[in-house]
């Protein structure tokens, strides 16, 4: 297809949204509904700044490498490629993008068994075999088409999430016990830090636009056309003013997306802050989907557990959804930047999609049946997250620096904005990383056995998880 200009009027815009809206789709899912609750259970209201900051502080970071991409044509494997430094057939930083990438599909194993929890009890012999069946469905809406599907499905799991998370809230200030008052909201807006920040590591790391979304993003720009549209650079003007039109589509796209999910993040957080934290309820393996429907209750009574089950089918199913499409993507990108595989044309590249999104549903469900901890995934998948969060962020910049075309570099402004933002994400992965360490090599070696095992093991940060038994 031939390059073509961006629109410039805001409804030519809004057409071309949707990049964003399906990392939306992932983002609002184990970080919203599992670890800003978990979070909000254990400290209350005072960590909603945290939670506005983790949503809004990566998008600059998202932004640059979806620059690069629309630039480039580059797949964001292909970029992590092409960082200097050792290699051993890749480079050194796709390395750690294997190690999160395993973390990735634990994550989505997590969410298959929540899934299913709504439905039937875990303990009933039901529960594995509707996780099979879900991964089933899944399977059968991938292979059946492209993208367009799959912006679709998100948009619609978007809209719906959104809607009954937002009535929820809005319920929640008609009850006696439950509203939410100016003063709590300005509590949680003053900055304290609890005295567990680890917990609010696993948190921060995973909500917002995660590792994951940040690599996710600009496959789903290649898709939707931002760089086809833009075209080579034959260091023309006609192609800088595509460029610049397209980075204008681009940045719109990012910026309603994070209005979208930081709303919903905050709507979560303070469901459970108002209705978790006052009962002294915490979100465990055990029972996670009965602590979290009772901030759907708190709203809406007894019939807030068929409320929750259908707003929590629509945000768990849509991040199974959208990532496992997203990490099809990576599964067969993954595959030519080894070289295990190249491809001759499009076609080829989309059968190893639809390979990669068999092979990656049929492993997380093996990795489910094997270990059945729900929520022990979701936070060992974003510890995972968290740790490359400060190499994606060095390579965010690296990239502006050296390889775009200075026509085309963001304001001064920005550049502040896309500093801070990568010494808060250096900051936040390095304390996990550190904490990692300390709990695995450290901690454990310290306990009894019988304290060990009387310890909590998910009210804590990625690196205090139970972990499997070996």
């Amino acid at each position: 297809m031939e390059p073509k200009p961006a629109p410039t009027d805001f409804k030519g815009i809004l057409k071309h949204l949707g990049p964003g809206l399906i990392i939306t789709a992932t983002i609002v899912g184990s970080g919203e509904l599992i670890a800003t609750p978990a979070l909000a259970a254990k400290v209350g209201f005072t960590m909603l700044w945290f939670i506005i900051l983790g949503c809004l502080v990566k998008v600059f970071v998202q932004v640059e490498l979806g620059r690069y991409t629309l630039v480039t044509g580059k797949t964001t494997l292909e970029a992590m490629n092409s960082v200097p430094g050792p290699k051993l057939r890749v480079s050194w930083m796709v390395w750690f993008w294997v190690v999160m990438y395993i973390g990735s599909t634990m994550q989505v194993a997590g969410m298959m068994g929540g899934i299913a929890s709504l439905v039937v009890d875990k303990a009933s012999g039901w529960h594995t075999g509707l996780i099979a069946i879900i991964a089933l469905a899944c399977m059968g809406m991938l292979l059946s088409g492209r993208y367009r599907l799959v912006e679709r499905v998100c948009i619609a799991m978007v809209v719906l999430f959104t809607f009954f998370t937002i009535l929820a809230l809005v319920s929640l200030q008609f009850t006696e016990n439950f509203a939410i008052s100016a003063g709590d909201i300005g509590s949680g807006l003053t900055f304290v830090l609890p005295e567990d920040f680890a917990i609010a590591f696993g948190a921060f790391a995973i909500i917002g636009v995660g590792t994951s979304e940040l690599i996710y993003y600009p496959y789903w720009c290649i898709e939707k056309g931002y760089a086809r549209n833009t075209g080579k650079n034959d260091n023309t003007i006609g192609w800088l003013d595509r460029a610049l039109g397209w980075l204008n589509v681009m940045r719109w796209d990012a910026w309603v997306s994070c209005a979208i999910y930081t709303g919903a993040t905050v709507a979560f957080y303070l469901l459970g802050a108002a209705t978790l934290h006052g009962a002294g309820k915490e979100i465990t393996n055990d029972d996670v989907i009965t602590n979290l429907s009772a901030m759907y209750e708190g709203a809406f009574g007894e019939f807030g557990k068929t409320i929750f089950s259908v707003g929590c089918f629509c945000v768990l199913f849509s991040t199974v959804f959208a990532a496992t499409a997203a990490n099809a993507r990576l599964f067969a990108d993954g595959a030519s930047v080894f070289k295990f595989k190249k491809y001759q044309n499009e076609d080829e590249r989309h059968y190893m999609v639809k390979v990669g999104a068999v092979v990656l549903l049929v492993l997380a469900f093996i990795i489910y049946w094997a270990f059945g901890k729900p929520v022990s995934l979701v936070f060992m998948g974003a510890f995972a997250q968290g740790a490359l969060l400060p190499f994606l962020a060095f390579a965010a910049i690296y990239f502006l620096c050296t390889r775009v075309d200075r026509k085309l570099h963001p304001g001064k402004v920005w550049k502040v904005f896309l500093t801070l933002s990568a010494i808060c994400m250096t900051i936040i992965g390095s304390y996990g990383a550190f904490n990692a360490v300390k709990d695995r090599f450290f901690t454990k070696k310290n306990e009894t056995p019988a304290a060990a095992e009387a310890a909590p093991s998910t009210n804590a940060a990625p690196a205090a998880v139970e972990q499997p038994k070996e």
